[in-house]
């Protein structure tokens, strides 16, 4: 059986054809103000962009969202949780006066932000899921406390999973600081001994102090290591991603996007921008040039369908040249195989599909 993803693109012609109206419009038309009820504390799960970075969802796009919640007779609260890697986004303070910064404010919105995880990162409740990397996983307590979510997301690229879309930010976006370590850890850094001259550029460049040089040369200490990929400045390309434990890494992934939802069956919504479709995460300190056109946005109650056809409206898409977009250029040619080209994103929906997060068969219907 087959999801709804219903999409409505960017052309426009008059007031009514602003984008604003159209993601009210798109809200309306995917039953979302059904999914929500009264008195809902509904989590808006969004990223609101590393400082740097100019390609995470409009504000103005997000209020039109917060309106629809309102008018569904919800409270809505915009959210996201802590990172892993240092930054701008590492503890609640730095984090919300991010948001702010980027246009994430009561002033704008009319919603307050809340960081999901708490001050620090700590803030979580375990999750049963019986998976086969994980019985259970660790999710921030506000998500898991939410009556109801509704997920916005930048599609764009990634160098771990291939692409980042609902999928993954459910994953990651819900996920503790500990939770994200635990998806990290199957793909930390190694380090080539034969390669390794002990000259500690690794040991400066890691933000956790967790490489070390021994006798024997560096070593990345695995309980501390962030994932972060600093330490692969080294000058002699003695560390290094195995690509081949990147799989584990995304079934990781799926089991926390799993376990986010796993008790809101019916109360989430999923939007998704197809705008801005740059190489990298949102969590980069930069934003690249977009690979292919702006597409429009997207809407299903299905992440995994969703993903889907995301995916494959953007392969439809002829690639720019002078990109991040190395080869597969034509449409109808993976893209983001051809920016990352050691990993395929594609086992997201898979495995999604596997364990019951949704299906990868949709129904694609235009919202005028």
């Amino acid at each position: 059986m087959s999801s709804k993803v219903y999409l409505t693109d960017f052309r426009a012609r008059g007031p009514s054809d602003s984008k604003v109206c159209k993601i009210k419009r798109l809200f309306k038309a995917a039953g979302f103000e059904n999914m929500l009820s009264g008195g809902d504390l509904t989590a808006v799960k969004l990223h609101f962009g590393e400082r740097g970075n100019d390609s995470y969802i409009n504000p103005v796009f997000v209020r039109a969202v917060t309106d629809c919640i309102k008018d569904a007779g919800a409270s809505p609260f915009l959210t996201d949780t802590n990172t892993l890697y240092i930054g701008y986004r590492r503890n609640a303070v730095d984090h919300i006066e991010t948001a702010i910064l980027h246009g994430f404010n009561y002033a704008a919105l009319g919603v307050p932000v809340i960081i999901a995880d708490g001050l620090t990162g700590t803030n979580e409740i375990s999750v049963p899921v019986g998976l086969k990397e994980f019985k259970e996983v660790k999710i921030a307590a506000d998500i898991v406390h939410a009556d109801s979510m509704v997920v916005l997301t930048h599609f764009k690229g990634h160098v771990m999973s291939g692409f980042g879309g609902a999928v993954k930010n459910l994953a990651m976006g819900c996920a503790s600081v500990q939770g994200k370590w635990e998806q990290h850890a199957a793909a930390q850094p190694e380090v080539d001994q034969n390669k390794c001259t002990s000259c500690g550029a690794c040991v400066d460049a890691c933000p956790a102090d967790s490489v070390s040089i021994t006798q024997k040369g560096a070593h990345i200490i695995a309980d501390t290591c962030l994932s972060c990929g600093n330490c692969m400045i080294c000058p002699n390309g003695a560390i290094f991603h195995d690509w081949g434990r990147v799989p584990a890494f995304i079934d990781r992934m799926v089991e926390y996007a799993y376990g986010s939802v796993k008790e809101k069956k019916g109360k989430v919504c999923y939007i998704t921008f197809l705008m801005n479709i740059v190489p990298d995460c949102d969590c980069a300190s930069w934003s690249d040039a977009a690979i292919v056109p702006d597409i429009g946005i997207l809407a299903s109650d299905d992440p995994i369908a969703l993903d889907q056809a995301c995916c494959d409206l953007v392969n439809q898409s002829a690639g720019f040249e002078n990109t991040k977009l190395r080869c597969n250029h034509k449409a109808g040619e993976d893209k983001f195989k051809g920016i990352w080209r050691n990993v395929d994103g594609r086992r997201q929906l898979e495995y999604g599909e596997e364990i019951g997060l949704g299906t990868r068969k949709y129904e694609l219907i235009e919202v005028k």
